[in-house]
C-alpha cells in the first residue's frame, strides 16, 4: 500500500465481520518473515529514522514489553488495528512457551503495559512446551513452543502460528489460525500436522515415510502465496531419523493441500534457513535444504529447489541447483540451506529476468537464474550465473537487497556489501564496503529501512553472547557499511536484553523492534527529536 491513502476495509471470513481502517500515510504493515515474499528484508517506507538521526544521542531504548519465554521469530507489525473499539498499532510477538502476544506497538498505556491480548496453547499438566531436553537439543532453550515467524493475512486479519507442544507422553504439532483483533481461533483452528509420503528412507515404515513431530522442528518463516499457508521442517541437532519436509494448508479451511519431502529415500536434507521464511514469487517456492542424501532424482539434500504447487497431492519440484561440492557439504556438515534464499526484483535489462541470491556455511554466493537453475555439474558450477566462492564468513543468515545492493552478514565475518549490475545481471566480485563491526558466530541478518532510494539504513543483531549476554543492536549507513551510525553498547540506558541467536529485528514507522529473552525492546526516537 502506497502513502497517502487511507482505506476502509470490510471482509466476512469463517462467518464473522471484520472491520480494518488502514492507513497508510507513515505507516507500513510487516506481515512476514524479512518484510515480503521475497525475503529481501527491506522497508522502503520509512520517513522517520534516517541516518542523521539514528545516533546515541537522538536515538535510543524507549520501552520493554515483557513476555514468557525467548523468542526466535521475527516480531510482526499492524498498524491500525481495531481492538475492543480502540484503534492501536500493533506489534505480535510469538514464545517458546507457546503463546502469542499483541501489544501495542507505540506503548500508549506506559511502561510495562499489559498485551491488548495473549493466547496460550497451553494447559498444563496435560498440555505443556516441550522441554529441550525431550529432543536432546540444545539449539532451541529452554523449551521448544513456537520457534518460527507466523504470518498475517490482512484481508481476513488472520495470524498463522505453528506451534509444537508436550501432551502426556506425545509431542504434537498444530497449525493454528488465530484473529488479530482478539486472539481467539478461527473455525476449523486449529489442525493436527501429519504427512506420509512413498519412500524408503530413514526412519520409514512399510514402504512410508511418516512426518515425527517429534524430530521434525519447524524453523523457517511461514510463506502466505495464493491463499495457501507452506511451512517448513528441519531436525532438532540433527537428531534422527528426520527428513525436510514443506506442506501446504488451505488458509481458510486449514485443510492440508499438498507435501513435499526432501529426500524420502535418504535421511536429513532439511528446510530451516536459519529461521529465513520459505521464498515465493506468486507462482512458485524456493528453498534451500542442508546436508543430507542427494542423486538429483527423489533425494535433495544441500540444493536450491524451486517448487510450483498444483493440484498434485505431492508438490512437484519443477527445477533446481546443487553446488559441484555437494558430497564434500554432506560430509562435513556443511548446510547449503543453513542461510535463506533471497528472490531479487524481477529485471528489466541483462540476461535474466529472474533471479535469486544464496549462501551457506560455506560462505561461497550462489546467483542463480530462476527460469534454468542449471542442476548438478560434477566438474564446477559454471551452469549459473555467478558463483563466488568463499566470498563471505558462513552465513547462518539471509542476505538482504536494497537499490542495487545485497548486504551478507556472515559468521566470523565483517558484515558486507557487494553491488548488484542490472546491465550485466551479476554482483560485483568483491565487497565494496564492510563494517568495522566484527561478527562471531552465528553472524547477523540484515535488514534495511529506507525511504525509497534514499536514507538507507543497514540494521543487524550482534547475537555473539547468546546464552552469556545482552544483544546489540547496530545501525549502519547503507551506502558505506564502514560508517556506524548507532549501537545499543554506546550507552547503557539502551541495553537490547538477553541474545537470542538467529534472531532479526523489525523495523516500521519509525521504531525498531528487538526480540530477546522473554522481551521486546523498542527502540525510537527520543523525547524531544
Amino acid at each position: 500500500m502506497k502513502p497517502g491513502f487511507r482505506v476502509a476495509l470490510s471482509v466476512s471470513i469463517f462467518g464473522l465481520n471484520l472491520i480494518l481502517a488502514l492507513s497508510s500515510a507513515a505507516q507500513v504493515s510487516v506481515t512476514t518473515s524479512r518484510n515480503d515474499n521475497h525475503r529481501d528484508g527491506q522497508n522502503t517506507s520509512e520517513t522517520i529514522l534516517t541516518p542523521s538521526n539514528v545516533n546515541s544521542q537522538q536515538f535510543g531504548k524507549l520501552f520493554t514489553h515483557y513476555v514468557d519465554g525467548y523468542v526466535y521469530a521475527q516480531p510482526l507489525y499492524m498498524p491500525n488495528v481495531n481492538i475492543h473499539g480502540v484503534t492501536h498499532n500493533v506489534i505480535y510477538v510469538v514464545s517458546e512457551h507457546d503463546t502469542v502476544f499483541a501489544f501495542d506497538a507505540d506503548n500508549a498505556k506506559g511502561t510495562n503495559a499489559k498485551p491488548l491480548w495473549y493466547t496460550s496453547f497451553l494447559n498444563p499438566p496435560d498440555v505443556v512446551s516441550v522441554s529441550s531436553k525431550v529432543v536432546q537439543c540444545g539449539d532451541l532453550v529452554p523449551e521448544i513452543g513456537i520457534t518460527s515467524t507466523p504470518v498475517i493475512d490482512p484481508a481476513s486479519g488472520t495470524i498463522y502460528v505453528v506451534a509444537k507442544t508436550r501432551e502426556g507422553s506425545h509431542v504434537v504439532q498444530r497449525l493454528h489460525a488465530l484473529d488479530i483483533t482478539t486472539g481467539q481461533e478461527r473455525s476449523n483452528s486449529p489442525v493436527e500436522i501429519k504427512a506420509s509420503v512413498k519412500g524408503n528412507g530413514a526412519g520409514s515404515n512399510n514402504g512410508l515415510v511418516n512426518f515425527n513431530p517429534l524430530r521434525n522442528a519447524q524453523r523457517p518463516g511461514l510463506l502466505l502465496q495464493n491463499g495457501t499457508i507452506y511451512i517448513g521442517w528441519a531436525s532438532h541437532c540433527d537428531n534422527g531419523p528426520y527428513h525436510g519436509w514443506i506442506m501446504a494448508y488451505d488458509e481458510n479451511t486449514l485443510q492440508q493441500k499438498n507435501i513435499w519431502n526432501a529426500d524420502p529415500n535418504g535421511t536429513d536434507a532439511g528446510v530451516w534457513q536459519s529461521g529465513t521464511g520459505l521464498a515465493g514469487d506468486g507462482s512458485n517456492i524456493f528453498v534451500a535444504t542442508g546436508n543430507g542424501t542427494y542423486d538429483g532424482s527423489t533425494d535433495f539434500g544441500d540444493s536450491i529447489v524451486k517448487l510450483t504447487p498444483g493440484s498434485q497431492h505431492l508438490i512437484p519440484l519443477t527445477d533446481y541447483f546443487t553446488p559441484d561440492d555437494q558430497q564434500r557439504l554432506d560430509d562435513n556438515d556443511t548446510d547449503l540451506g543453513s542461510g535463506g534464499v533471497l528472490l531479487l526484483p524481477d529485471q528489466t535489462k541483462g540476461p535474466h529476468k529472474h533471479l535469486l541470491v544464496e549462501a551457506g556455511k560455506q560462505g561461497s554466493i550462489y546467483l542463480v537464474n530462476r527460469d534454468n537453475m542449471g542442476h548438478y555439474n560434477q566438474n564446477n558450477n559454471s551452469q549459473i550465473v555467478q558463483d563466488l566462492e568463499n566470498a563471505v564468513g558462513g552465513l547462518w543468515s539471509t542476505p538482504a537487497f536494497w537499490n542495487n545492493n545485497v548486504y551478507f552478514g556472515g559468521s566470523y565475518d565483517f558484515l558486507r556489501q557487494y553491488t548488484f549490475d542490472p546491465e550485466s545481471g551479476l554482483l560485483s566480485s568483491g565487497a565494496v564496503s564492510v563494517s568495522g563491526t566484527y561478527y562471531n558466530f552465528p553472524g547477523p541478518t540484515p535488514s534495511i529501512s529506507a525511504n525509497g532510494n534514499a536514507n538507507g539504513i543497514v540494521w543487524t543483531l550482534q547475537t555473539d553472547a547468546y546464552g552469556t549476554g545482552s544483544a546489540i543492536l547496530h545501525a549502519y549507513d547503507a551506502t558505506n557499511l564502514a560508517t556506524e551510525l548507532y549501537n545499543s553498547k554506546q550507552n547503557s540506558r539502551d541495553d537490547a536484553g538477553g541474545a537470542v541467536k538467529f534472531t532479526v529485528p523489525t523495523i516500521a514507522n519509525g521504531k525498531v523492534y528487538v526480540p530477546a529473552v522473554q522481551r521486546l525492546t523498542v527502540y525510537g526516537l527520543l523525547k524531544g527529536n
